[in-house]
């Protein structure tokens, strides 16, 4: 007597399954790993960067004063600062926010250089340091404070 197997509707989801996951498994295995969740992003690569150096001005320890004098074409922001010792030199108004005003406030660090040597501390008067630097009526639009920064203090000057 011969047995003869029905045709279930099961049997050919099943098959229809797995020769899925075959095909699938196939699929990922000439994809030469290009699906694998840890290689997502591919392999790294490696870019020559330059570096800029960094500034060796550092922030005058104390702001003793501060005034903008008004000229033709602008202001003149002057600070006299007051280093931990003598020989500080090449002092800087440096601007922040690339001299752009934040909520009117136009803001500079008070920087210079250090001695290449020890230097004793001295008399106040002695280690006194002024810098200036021109700013331009332009670069003074919606300005209401100028603002300079020292290591331990800042002044501001208002309009």
């Amino acid at each position: 007597m011969l047995i003869q197997r029905g045709t279930d509707q099961g049997d050919g989801v099943l098959r229809t399954r797995l020769i899925a996951a075959i095909a699938v498994l196939g699929l990922l295995a000439g994809c030469g790993g290009k699906l694998n969740p840890k290689n997502w992003f591919g392999r790294s690569k490696q870019e020559q960067v330059q570096t800029k150096p960094k500034d060796p001005h550092q922030l005058v320890a104390q702001i003793v004063s501060l005034r903008a004098d008004r000229t033709p074409g602008g202001a003149i922001i002057r600070a006299v600062g007051l280093p931990e010792r003598q020989g500080y030199f090449e002092a800087i108004l440096k601007p922040l926010n690339d001299e752009k005003p934040v909520k009117g406030v136009l803001t500079y660090e008070f920087r210079l250089m250090p001695p290449e040597k020890p230097t004793d501390a001295g008399t106040r008067r002695s280690r006194e340091v002024l810098v200036a630097r021109f700013v331009s009526n332009q670069s003074l639009q919606g300005v209401r404070v100028i603002k300079v920064v020292g290591q331990n203090n800042r002044r501001s000057v208002r309009r």
